[in-house]
């Protein structure tokens, strides 16, 4: 493997480990606020309402991360090699 695909897939896991950061993030911050908010709704239906908003915000966003990991992994050559020789260029500019 060369030092440029090393490079790259060092990227990859990078913004792959960023991704899942973000994911979890969003489920722990999501289901705090359900559930510290749960025994403030007084209505069952406004109660069913906000946990399947909930629920929505957290399957959707979850799948575009996935589908977005999805797609660097098929592509990262081509995502990749450009911003590394773009920061390769800025450096010798330096």
């Amino acid at each position: 493997m060369s030092e440029l695909d090393d490079r790259i897939e060092a990227m990859y896991r990078g913004d792959k480990r960023a991704a899942w950061v973000l994911i979890i993030a969003l489920w722990v911050a999501l289901l705090s606020v359900l559930l510290l908010s749960w025994p403030h709704i007084p209505d069952a239906t406004v109660r069913m309402v906000c946990a399947l908003g909930a629920a929505a915000v957290l399957i959707f966003n979850t799948a575009s991360m996935l589908a977005m990991l999805n797609h660097y992994a098929e592509d990262k050559k081509f995502i990749y090699e450009l911003d590394i020789l773009g920061l390769d260029e800025m450096k010798k500019k330096r």
